[in-house]
């Protein structure tokens, strides 16, 4: 893994390329922000093969459903999975359009009819609309917070009627006992939302507060910097 990012042999890996990488293991900005903070330990923006290796063993351990934290690094897990792998374990975002949707057609019907009910606005729900809902299921909050940040798939802070419907296959599924995961499964991501990832240029480079004086090379990728953002649940 560490000589497919770091090519050129230099024994350092750039936040752009180690960003490019990270995500392919399908795991949430919020997920790799954490795990970027933890490996890149002086925040110079750049990974020598002991951070990197660090990086990945706490990818593999977010994928098991282990906690993110240095304290999961002595923890048994199987390597770190990527896109690339040709695995059929894969959790990748960019499901293709061969992989059936794993919601099937009379569960859409019922999900949908709770979607009509809620009153969406332009064929969009709120999460002031829809927290009432994962809320009645008596979960855990942080399991909610999961399956909402699973199912907002573009992200706008809004659930479409086909992204509701993942969010209440979830919470159906954590109902059963299921473990919610930690990336959305290739065959959860609806038909819809599948299209490839297209990564030049869709990760700009955004200078944080520490680097603004260094070179372009030290500045974290946009969506790793916003993860470091304190959430509140």
């Amino acid at each position: 893994f560490f000589l497919q990012v770091d090519a050129a042999n230099t024994g350092r890996v750039l936040a752009s390329d180690a960003a490019f990488f990270l995500k392919r293991s399908g795991l949430t900005d919020l997920v790799l922000g954490k795990i970027w903070d933890l490996a890149d330990t002086d925040g110079k923006g750049i990974l020598n093969k002991q951070e990197f290796f660090v990086a990945l063993r706490l990818v593999a351990c977010a994928q098991n459903g282990l906690d993110v934290s240095l304290s999961s690094l002595n923890l048994p897990v199987p390597p770190p999975r990527f896109t690339d792998t040709n695995s059929p374990l894969l959790l990748g975002a960019t499901a293709s359009s061969d992989v059936p949707w794993a919601v099937k057609l009379e569960d859409k019907a019922k999900y949908d009819s709770i979607f009509d009910s809620l009153n969406p606005v332009n064929g969009l729900l709120s999460g002031d609309k829809v927290k009432p809902v994962l809320l009645n299921s008596k979960l855990p909050v942080d399991i909610l917070g999961r399956v909402w940040e699973l199912s907002d798939i573009d992200r706008d802070g809004m659930l479409d009627r086909d992204e509701f419907a993942v969010a209440m296959f979830l919470v159906y599924c954590a109902l059963e006992k299921e473990p919610v995961p930690m990336s959305l499964p290739a065959a959860l991501v609806p038909p819809s939302k599948r299209k490839p990832l297209s990564f030049p240029g869709a990760m700009p480079l955004i200078p944080s507060s520490a680097a603004t004086k260094e070179s372009h090379q030290s500045l974290p990728p946009v969506g790793i910097l916003a993860a470091k953002t304190p959430l509140t649940q």
